[in-house]
């Protein structure tokens, strides 16, 4: 059995780790690109895009194939979180389960019931940010449906109502990739079971993880790289209109 002052410990690093990564990444994200901050970039071009189409049911169907990925893990979260309740009922076997595994620290009833709970409300935060996501995606498509058709180059309302359905696509964005962020740290709280110094290991591997996904992979260079593009286009296309505009 292990001291109940380091599985303390072990809980406050996995809970330091968590909302100190979120505080990071959400302020490093205002001066430095990653995924967070070049895909806002990119949802603003779209919308703008957007304007300029009279028919726009592809916009539509993109949409809803966003909103399809955040309903499987909702409905996800509801399975595991029933998995999860069941195991409360059957903690003495659990119990039994973990001693047989070699190296692993010996659990109490106590202890274990702490991190089944830990777990549930990890994966009831992770379901309430997922339905939150979807409801914005379906405020997005309200937003979208109520979009008028006229003249968009010469309408500087227009241009801010873009920029608002891109915020409103963001936050959706945001919520989805908080809950993503829950099902990552599920995977440190597995660890507990077996030992606490392992639970300190993953809590770290995993803003590790996140870090170099978010801010170091190739997808954000390309993301990056594909907004600087978008970025010149635009300016390209202005030049040419006000050269137009001269003729």
């Amino acid at each position: 059995m292990t001291s109940p002052v380091l599985d303390l410990i072990a809980f406050i690093c996995f809970v330091v780790c968590w909302i100190g990564y979120t505080y990071f990444a959400k302020r490093k994200a205002k001066n430095t690109n990653c995924i967070a901050r070049c895909l806002h970039q990119h949802r603003i071009h779209w919308m703008n895009e957007l304007m300029r189409h009279e028919m726009r049911v592809g916009e539509a169907a993109l949409l809803a194939n966003l909103e399809r990925n955040i309903t499987f893990f909702a409905s996800t979260s509801m399975l595991i979180l029933a998995g999860v309740l069941t195991l409360f009922a059957q903690v003495g076997r659990l119990e039994a389960v973990i001693a047989s595994i070699p190296f692993t620290a010996t659990p109490t009833d106590a202890l274990i019931q702490i991190k089944l709970s830990l777990l549930t409300f990890i994966f009831v935060m992770a379901f309430f940010q997922f339905t939150w996501s979807m409801r914005q995606y379906g405020f997005l498509n309200v937003m979208l449906g109520a979009t008028p058709l006229r003249e968009y180059e010469s309408s500087d309302h227009m241009k801010n109502y873009a920029t608002q359905m891109a915020i409103v696509q963001d936050q959706a964005a945001h919520a989805y990739n908080y809950g993503l962020r829950g099902y990552y740290f599920s995977m440190a709280v597995l660890s507990w079971f077996f030992h606490p110094l392992l639970f300190i290991i993953s809590s770290l591997l995993v803003v590790y993880t996140l870090y170099m996904r978010e801010f170091k992979s190739k997808a954000v260079m390309a993301i990056t790289e594909g907004m600087i593009m978008l970025q010149r286009e635009e300016q390209e296309r202005k030049e040419l209109k006000k050269e137009s505009l001269k003729l």
